[in-house]
C-alpha cells in the first residue's frame, strides 16, 4: 500500500512544480532552429497540441511581445495569455503563458554542438499549478511532461534539419 502524503508538509511540497528539461543535438545551424521558434505562427507545425500561436498584434517578437497560445488536449480546448520574457536571437527565446489553472515557462537554449555543423538545443518547461484543482493534477501533468516535450522537440528537430 502507498503511504498517505504527510498531511503536516504544506501542500506545494506534497505536489511539487512540475519541471522536465531536455536537450537535442540538431544537425542545422542555430538560425535554422531560430526561424522557426521565432515566427510563432509554425509553432503548431511542431507542438502537437499547439492549435494556434499569435502575437497579440502582430509585431515582430521583442522582450514584452504579448502572446495568445491556444491548445487542444483531448477533447478541451483553452487559450493562454503569455508575453516573450527573454528574446536573444540564435541563443534564447523564454515564453511565459498563464491562465486560471497555471502558470507556464517555456525556454530554449542554443549552444554550438560538439560536431561541425550542428547547435545542443535544451528546451525547460515549469509549470506552476494555481488553486486546488491545478496542484492536484499536478503528478498526472508531471507524468505526461517528459512525453510531450520529447514528442515537441524531436518534430521541432526534423524541420530544423529539413531547412
Amino acid at each position: 500500500a502507498r503511504p498517505l502524503a504527510d498531511p503536516t508538509r504544506p501542500l506545494d511540497e506534497r505536489h511539487p512544480m512540475p519541471r522536465f528539461t531536455h536537450t537535442e543535438t540538431v544537425a542545422a545551424a542555430p538560425s535554422a532552429i531560430w526561424a522557426i521558434l521565432a515566427d510563432v505562427r509554425r509553432t503548431p507545425e511542431w507542438l502537437a497540441r499547439c492549435t494556434q500561436l499569435d502575437t497579440v498584434d502582430d509585431s515582430p517578437l521583442v522582450v514584452g511581445s504579448r502572446l495568445k497560445y491556444h491548445y487542444r488536449e483531448g477533447n478541451r480546448t483553452g487559450v493562454m495569455d503569455g508575453a516573450v520574457e527573454v528574446y536573444e536571437p540564435e541563443r534564447r527565446l523564454t515564453n511565459r503563458f498563464t491562465d486560471k489553472m497555471m502558470d507556464v515557462t517555456v525556454d530554449f537554449a542554443m549552444s554550438a554542438g560538439a560536431a561541425a555543423a550542428t547547435t545542443d538545443l535544451t528546451h525547460t518547461i515549469v509549470i506552476t499549478p494555481k488553486g486546488l484543482l491545478g496542484r492536484l493534477l499536478s503528478p498526472l501533468i508531471a507524468k505526461q511532461l517528459p512525453g510531450q516535450t520529447m514528442a515537441a522537440m524531436k518534430s521541432l528537430k526534423v524541420l530544423a534539419e529539413q531547412g
